[in-house]
């Protein structure tokens, strides 16, 4: 995935309580330039807010203060601190992530941009058509910035594109069906699924979660094993949800499975 050019930072960011009782500790200066390091980071990786080394190679603290350039002792002091004020979180892999990543990353600022320039390309589009010759203000302007409005709307579409993360949407399309409740999308989590998506397509385990979700919460269905997202990501039980394999049909009560059924 590509990485991320930039990253949002608010002006008030030193009013932030946090930031403010870091700044009354030792080696204050040092720890918010790691914090902002590790945000650069994320931004690099750009996988929702984790930072590796690569998919199976979590930083460690030596070769975070390696590659921040700063002391041992200060890194881990630093990710301690940022780890208890909730600013970053650590899974069971030792994969770190951070917090609430989606406020360091303006998606609905691109969005809104972009739904402009489309609006105002298309506003020129069907002046041009009609064939209006109204020399105003606006018409010069619009026709004057039509060739930057196109490149911005393509830069626009590729930042779209590197932003994309199939993985984030199946697990959010998972929790809007309220199975099981997850904190967060674990390191875990994300290799299940990234395995299923060199297997089937986004829209196959989208329709198989669906799938799942109907079965699991009809009285007319006999399955009733609760699957967390992880779960449902393995080979042999997505396989069993996909429409090929038709699970409607194939778990309704009515099948002679309804002395079976499966409770999780």
């Amino acid at each position: 995935m590509g990485d991320v050019k930039w990253i949002k930072l608010s002006t008030q960011m030193f009013e932030d309580e946090k930031i403010r009782l870091i700044e009354k500790m030792p080696e204050a200066d040092t720890i918010l330039i790691i914090w902002v390091k590790l945000l650069s980071q994320a931004g690099k990786v750009n996988a929702s807010g984790y930072i590796y080394l690569s998919e199976s190679i979590p930083y460690t603290d030596e070769m975070l203060a390696t590659v921040f350039d700063r002391p041992i002792g200060v890194v881990r002091m630093a990710l301690d601190i940022f780890r208890k004020f909730g600013m970053i979180e650590i899974d069971e892999n030792h994969f770190i992530a951070i917090s609430k990543w989606e406020k360091y990353q303006n998606i609905e600022g691109l969005e809104r941009i972009r739904e402009q320039t489309r609006q105002r390309v298309a506003k020129h589009r069907e002046r041009k058509k009609l064939g209006t010759n109204t020399e105003s203000n606006d018409t010069v302007t619009l026709r004057n910035a039509t060739e930057e409005e196109l490149e911005l709307e393509e830069e626009l579409d590729k930042e779209k594109e590197i932003n994309k993360d199939p993985v984030r949407d199946l697990y959010d399309h998972y929790l809007s069906f309220d199975i099981v409740s997850h904190k967060k999308l674990t390191k875990s989590m994300r290799s299940a699924a990234n395995a299923r998506l060199k297997d089937y397509s986004f829209d196959d385990l989208k329709k198989a979660i669906e799938n799942y979700a109907h079965v699991f919460k009809s009285d007319s269905h006999w399955f009733k094993q609760r699957y967390t997202f992880a779960d449902l990501m393995r080979d042999k039980d997505v396989r069993k949800f996909v429409d090929e394999a038709d699970p409607v049909n194939n778990f309704k009560k009515d099948k002679g499975n309804g002395n079976n059924a499966i409770y999780g």
